[in-house]
């Protein structure tokens, strides 16, 4: 994990990584503040809910209104003068929410709001774009942990932090000088962060919000599809969030009968949660963007979730006054709840981050802040939807809050089974991921040798049934497999094996059409720039040694020439999944398995033997 932590010590980083979270910090300073002052100071008439619910109202207009605009801004000027300018108007944005609190006068606070909903409209998209810009491809998921462990950590402080300023007699000079101060060190931050230059400085800025509203919501559902319900599933995940969030308050009190401070516990445990998981990203995906982890993540949030609705039975017994939070940590029945809601945050975790890393990696550099402004839009309907639907099924079908809970759980398996339906590659990723963290420990050396970009051809010596599943989940770019017409039809495997779009190949005697469609595929993959596996031996070794290449590799080269890297698999033998006699299911079972590539071979290298020797060099001794 010290890997990404790492980063809070270069520049390219770390003033970034305070501004966000300075600004998430504020937002929320500013938000409870001014709920607090609704409900307990202001002198209001009428119903007090109905100016909290405008509140939630006036925050989250901005993002339909603007998101579209502060895309097309994101990317026609530099980022980083733009994220400056962005923090100099929360500066002029809290000095006046300072002038609403010293002077009571609410209009002021709600223009406010607004305004503070529109600089975090117009933050959002220059805030994931340019992550990309700043961290090199492996840094990109353990960043993004990184940011969404500071901005729920900020939330969370901000949530706290306001509690506490409102609890003072002179509550308007303390909540006036925390949010001005707070808004010039954002600022003071921001001076600090490098370069980052416009990715489309020509981008002509279209004034019609509805009409971008829509072409930028086009642009991004219209983005392919790995990307496109990428943006689906992290707006599914602010639906589920924004239910959870909302309806902490009434169930600390209602089925905790907890006080404040109870409030405060299921929050922080929450929050904590998120933040571990985001950490823990990058710690189980190999410091590489692993969409595998997002069935995993989804999963883990259905499972704790309805975990949390059978513990919500009778955790405590009430009491008048209700519990402070150490009170609260005395009644046994509580600590399962806690340990829900803290693995439903640490799950939450796995599911955003990876989505989040995906669209910055996926989506092109020019396109990047529409494609996540577009997200944002998503994000406020998804959030809207929410509240529209926890209302219904609370006040309209009489649900109890663990009830509601209890549904969207179910939910979340629907939604999420759609998605992995319709983007097969998340399962795919997730099975690959699962065997390279049950049955093996995967390391990997001498990756960087594949190329990022462009075509290649992968040689690799062939030992087991699941060669291809490793080097999947070794290499992060997609890869065609060419395999065995028979090892490609193998039950199950050849789900994964569809998906991943692998090229099935028979001998030219056995099938002459398969044959000859096979080195047609290829020819074409490699010249539209992908990458296309072979494992020149055309079996299965029968005694763990690299039997002889065959000559189909040095045709594959003469129709298409590109870069060769050899590889080789190492530890396999005598797996399960091998042909090695004496094996059995658990027999190396979590054995360390390493997959090895080495520098690109030369022109005048391309013949069978000299192949061979350089995969066998690789692989050495360790069958």
């Amino acid at each position: 994990m010290s890997s990404q932590f790492k980063l809070l010590r270069t520049r390219r980083f770390l003033p970034f990584f305070i501004t966000q979270a300075l600004g998430a910090f504020n937002d929320n300073v500013f938000k409870q503040s001014l709920i607090l002052a609704i409900l307990y100071k202001l002198s209001i008439e009428g119903d007090r809910t109905f100016w909290i619910n405008l509140c939630a109202l006036l925050f989250i207009l901005p993002f339909f209104l603007f998101s579209a605009l502060a895309g097309q801004l994101g990317e026609r000027f530099d980022k980083h003068r733009l994220i400056r300018a962005v923090k100099l108007a929360e500066i002029l944005i809290m000095g006046v929410a300072a002038a609403g609190f010293l002077t009571s006068h609410l209009p002021v606070l709600l223009v406010a709001l607004f305004a503070m909903g529109t600089h975090s409209a117009v933050f959002g998209p220059v805030k994931y774009s340019i992550l990309p810009q700043a961290l090199q491809r492996q840094e990109l998921l353990g960043g993004n942990g990184l940011v969404e462990m500071g901005t729920f950590l900020a939330i969370l402080g901000g949530t706290i932090g306001a509690g506490m300023l409102m609890a003072e007699t002179l509550y308007a000079p303390s909540v006036a000088v925390a949010m001005v101060t707070v808004a010039v060190l954002g600022y003071l931050a921001s001076r600090f962060i490098p370069p980052a230059p416009a990715a489309a400085p020509h981008t002509r800025i279209r004034w019609n919000i509805p009409a971008q509203t829509l072409h930028t919501l086009r642009l991004g559902l219209g983005q392919p599809k790995a990307v496109s319900r990428s943006l689906l599933g992290n707006s599914w995940f602010w639906f589920v969030g924004a239910i959870y969030l909302t309806q902490i308050p009434s169930y600390a009190k209602t089925w905790l009968h907890g006080d404040e401070t109870a409030v405060t516990l299921v929050l922080t445990t929450f929050s904590v949660g998120i933040a571990l998981g985001s950490v823990l990203c990058e710690r189980l995906s190999g410091r590489q963007v692993e969409i595998g982890l997002v069935p995993f993540g989804s999963f883990g949030l259905t499972l704790f979730g309805l975990l949390w609705w059978w513990h919500s039975g009778q955790v405590a017994t009430p009491v008048e006054a209700g519990y402070g939070w150490l009170e609260l940590l005395g009644q046994p029945g509580v600590w399962p709840v806690l340990v829900d809601i803290l693995g439903l945050g640490i799950f939450g975790g796995f599911y955003i981050v990876p989505l989040y890393a995906l669209i910055q990696a996926r989506t092109p550099a020019h396109e990047r802040a529409q494609v996540i402004a577009a997200n944002n839009i998503l994000n406020a309907l998804f959030m809207v939807i929410s509240a529209v639907v926890a209302v219904g099924l609370l006040s309209g079908a009489g649900l109890s809050i663990p009830q509601l809970f209890l549904v969207v759980s179910l939910m979340n398996v629907a939604v999420n089974a759609y998605i992995f339906k319709i983007v097969p590659e998340f399962s795919v990723r997730f099975l690959v991921w699962l065997l390279s963290h049950s049955m093996y420990r995967v390391r990997h050396r001498g990756l960087e040798h594949i190329p990022e970009e462009g075509p290649g051809l992968l040689m690799c010596n062939h030992v087991s049934f699941v060669d291809a599943l490793i080097l999947a989940g070794a290499i992060r770019r997609p890869v065609r497999f060419v395999m065995y017409y028979r090892i490609y039809n193998l039950p199950v495997l050849n789900f994964f094996f569809r998906t991943v779009g692998a090229i099935p190949i028979a001998g030219r005697s056995e099938d002459l059409l398969i044959y000859e469609r096979a080195f047609r595929d290829i020819a074409g993959y490699l010249a539209v720039g992908e990458l296309v596996c072979v494992f020149p031996e055309g079996k299965l070794t029968r005694d763990g040694e690299i039997d002889a290449f065959k000559s189909g590799i040095t045709t594959i080269l003469q129709q298409t020439p590109v870069p060769v890297i050899p590889m080789a698999l190492r530890g396999l033998w005598g797996s399960f999944f091998s042909r090695a006699p004496h094996k059995g299911l658990f027999k190396r079972f979590w054995s360390r398995v390493e997959v090895a590539a080495g520098p690109s071979v030369g022109p005048d290298e391309h013949t069978p033997g000299v192949l061979r020797e350089r995969v066998q060099a690789l692989r050495g001794d360790w069958r």
